[in-house]
């Protein structure tokens, strides 16, 4: 009889199944290195006691998934011990205890890892570097709530622990464990898969629960920071009690199914073992929750539990994401010659005195009621149940060991090897296992990636299909997946429509997840997808409405070829024209009386000033600049005065006959003839003071307006100083009223021409221009500021050609009679007392 395999019935009797009280089963076995095991083999005699036969069914379950762990481990002991490679000359033995899903059970066997080896007592040292306890790794358990507790006992002592199952992100903590490894990846790697499926069904309005132990409320945390930075909107969240028999936890059942269907979600993310998961479930389907996606973990997918719960197919559609793990060569095998000795009487009687025959010191509680387990009742679960961590993990030791001894592959030195000098083996270096490569990472973890299963119910046999793979990025295969609704495509579930390019999201409601898309403005664009406003483009640049960026702004004035410039330029071309003929008609006729009578040479001065006053319009066309700017108003301020300086004498002359008469022989001289000169040269000179004074305090500047136009920089010459630009034109205007009142009174005799009425229109039509064109030019920001200024240039030319010059060209080219002294005699030469 092969003594080695006695231990299967060293706590269970022969071929033992569940009972009642808790399973805490003992398997040892010597060996020059010994590894301690924690698996689940069954639960605590008090919770049971309150439990239905279906929680009975759970326990057995959960004794047989621990069983099959159990010999994962045994078995891969028996083949490192059988290879003439990896350990030569070196025996493992093994001391396997149960935890009964209880932190506390599971302290005790690890307080008996780390007694003395062949003492039952832990010695109090100040230094534990030659310190040996009894095992030199542990390997289990398997809940992240068990690991937190035998982690941090055996970190103190250095002892290489080493999880199959245990996945909770806080282990990760190399600080806090630093003799913690596992075989299977962290919470962190599956929550980073679940937002990814989310994301590529475009997922976003989900709810989340899991069950209130370290495993749910660690994925669920992280699973919830993960969503946020994804704009993932989470509408539920909840935890399922732990104490599923208090009565208080059936009331927060009932409330969890009432919330999530309140929140018309269709995505359910579930971070629970198969307990809790099933309570869950039972509730759902009772309370008629209606068909979801139910994205689940290894927890409770592959769990019978879960898929034998009566019209579980009415919950809709389940998918979720176990580790990627191979098969272990040999193992079915080795269970099924291991159950087949065990049936035999002799191997049961033999069991049964070695029973007995157990050290006292080590933890008995021994089941007493014992029935049969055969090899039917544990197949199904060898095909679902992942032995390959528990493989790995030993191997993980095994080749620890290997580097520390210095073993060759033909024999091992017998050297005392203490746990802690594992450790460095453990961080560094690759090992093998049935031709695939594992090392653990920095965080002492093993991502090996993830498999997506899918629940495909054929003829009412539940088949776990693969349909994705996970390993940095998620592969979905999504026409193997047969969903809930009535076509088989992927249901929605989101609160908001995601929002097209330059849509930002305006919230509604309370929940910042519900939102409306608006459109940017015109000059805004969004700067990122997931952006609540829109940000302004910069000065130089515009943007559409609905944008995602800003364009350069194209530069914009009066262009010459604009119809409205063209227009313009036509009739500046006409003005300057019309002046141009009237002084050529003037110096055709300049010794008649009706040249001499308007001021002779100084009209044709007059005229030269019209000229270059209409062509100074095309200061104001094209691109403008700062030397423009500056010459814009001073051309026309110049050639207005030169016009207007040749009607002052004419003014004040016509004034002195007929308002002073009695002081008009001894001044006319001065505003007469040739003196008349002196005038004309004493205004410009004024008019030329006052342009320099207008470059001093203030020049018009070249403006680059980015605010008049939506798209477009408005290049337009801006007025720095209004007492520069009043000083500038307010001489003119001076002159101009001077004439006025100079001549509007003035009554001329009969059958003789009115010269002074000529003067009296001309000012006044200046007058009327500038009153528009200063309330014009003041408010006006576009470029039709320079069209307002090339408007009154030209309508001042224009006024002063009909009002004054143009009846005399009539009368020298219609009226030639006319032009007499009689009819046009000056003022000077009548009669100071003759009757008008």
């Amino acid at each position: 009889m092969k003594v080695p395999e006695l231990w299967l019935c060293l706590s269970f009797g022969c071929a033992t199944s569940l009972s009642p009280s808790c399973l805490s089963a003992q398997f040892h076995r010597p060996g020059d290195f010994v590894l301690g095991g924690l698996f689940p083999f069954g639960k605590d005699t008090v919770n049971l006691a309150a439990r239905s036969e279906p929680t009975l069914l759970l326990c057995e379950r959960l004794f047989t998934e621990g069983l099959i762990w159990a010999l994962g481990m045994r078995f891969t002991i028996d083949q490192i011990n059988n290879s003439s490679s990896l350990l030569p000359g070196i025996t493992l033995g093994f001391a396997i205890y149960d935890t009964c899903f209880e932190a506390l059970v599971a302290l005790q066997p690890s307080l008996l890892f780390l007694t003395r080896n062949g003492t039952a007592g832990i010695e109090v040292l100040c230094n534990y570097t030659e310190y040996q306890p009894r095992v030199s790794a542990v390997i289990g358990p398997h809940k992240s709530d068990l690991c937190l507790v035998t982690a941090k006992l055996f970190s103190s002592f250095l002892i290489p622990q080493v999880s199959y199952r245990a996945s909770s992100e806080t282990l990760s903590n190399t600080e806090l464990y630093p003799s913690f490894y596992r075989t299977v990846p962290s919470d962190k790697n599956l929550v980073e898969a679940v937002v990814l499926l989310l994301n590529q069904f475009g997922w976003n309005w989900i709810a989340t629960v899991g069950s209130d132990d370290e495993y749910g409320r660690g994925a669920q945390a992280l699973f919830l920071s993960m969503a946020g930075n994804e704009n993932i909107c989470i509408a539920f969240e909840g935890l399922i009690p732990t104490e599923l028999a208090e009565p208080s936890a059936q009331k927060q059942l009932e409330d969890i199914v009432k919330l999530i269907n309140s929140t018309k979600v269709n995505v359910i993310v579930l971070f629970a073992f198969s307990l809790p998961a099933q309570a869950l479930l039972e509730h759902s389907i009772r309370m008629g929750l209606g068909k979801k996606v139910w994205i689940g973990t290894e927890a409770w997918m592959l769990s019978d539990i879960a898929a034998s719960i009566p019209n579980i197919q009415s919950i809709g559609t389940v998918l979720g994401f176990v580790p990627s793990a191979g098969t272990v060569p040999g193992f079915q095998e080795y269970v099924a010659e291991l159950f087949s000795s065990v049936e035999q009487e002799e191997f049961c009687q033999e069991s049964r005195e070695r029973s007995g025959l157990r050290n006292a010191e080590e933890l008995d509680t021994h089941c007493q009621q014992c029935d049969r387990v055969t090899l039917g009742d544990i197949r199904p679960l060898l095909r679902v149940a992942t032995v390959q961590p528990v493989h790995v993990a030993v191997y993980s030791v095994a080749h620890a060991l290997h580097r520390a001894l210095g073993c060759t592959s033909k024999a091992c030195p017998k050297t005392p090897i203490r746990s802690w000098q594992l450790l460095h083996f453990m961080n560094t270096l690759p090992f093998e296992v049935n031709g695939q490569s594992f090392r653990f990472d920095q965080s002492h973890g093993t991502n090996t990636g993830y498999k997506l299963i899918f629940w495909a119910w054929r003829n009412g046999t539940l088949t776990y299909l693969p349909v994705g793979d996970y390993d940095q990025s998620l592969y979905v295969r999504k026409s193997q997946i047969q969903f809930h609704t009535a076509d088989q495509k992927e249901p929605t579930s989101e609160c908001f429509r995601h929002c097209q390019p330059g849509q930002f999201r305006r919230i509604k409601g309370f929940n910042l997840c519900c939102y409306d898309c608006t459109d940017c403005p015109e000059n805004t664009f969004l700067s990122s997808t997931d952006s609540t406003s829109c940000s302004p483009c910069p000065q130089h640049q515009w943007a559409p409405a609905r944008s995602t960026r800003c364009r350069d702004r194209s530069e914009t004035f009066l262009f010459w070829d604009e119809p409205l410039a063209v227009a313009l330029v036509t009739l500046m071309a006409l003005s300057t024209a019309l002046s141009c003929g009237t002084a050529l008609l003037f110096l055709k006729h300049l010794h008649t009386p009706l040249v001499q009578l308007s001021g002779g040479g100084r009209s044709l001065f007059a005229l030269l000033c019209l000229v270059l006053l209409s062509l100074s319009c095309c200061l104001y066309v094209g691109r403008p600049s700062a030397g423009l700017c500056r010459l814009q108003q001073l051309s026309y301020a110049l050639c207005l005065n030169g016009c207007f300086s040749t009607f002052v004498p004419k003014a004040l002359e016509i004034a002195l006959v007929t308002e002073f008469p009695r002081c008009a022989p001894r001044l006319l001289r001065w505003v007469t003839h040739g003196r008349a000169w002196l005038v004309v040269a004493a205004s410009l000179l004024t008019q030329a003071l006052l342009c320099a004074c207008h470059l001093r305090l203030g020049p018009d500047f070249l403006v680059t307006d980015t605010q008049s136009l939506p798209s477009e920089v408005l290049l337009v010459c801006g007025t720095k100083s209004w007492l520069a630009f009043a000083l500038l034109h307010g001489y003119n205007s001076c002159l101009a009223f001077t004439c006025f009142l100079c001549t509007f009174m003035v009554q001329t005799p009969g059958r003789r021409y009115n010269v002074a009425r000529g003067i009296t229109f001309a000012t006044l039509i200046h007058f009327v221009i500038w009153i528009f064109f200063v309330v014009v030019f003041a408010t006006l920001r576009t470029v039709l500021r320079a069209v307002a200024q090339v408007c009154t240039v030209l309508a001042t030319t224009l006024g002063i050609l009909v009002s004054y010059f143009i009846p005399k060209c009539y009368i020298m080219v219609f009226r030639p009679g006319l032009n007499t002294g009689d009819y046009f005699q000056n003022p000077t030469e009548e009669e100071p007392g003759e009757d008008s």
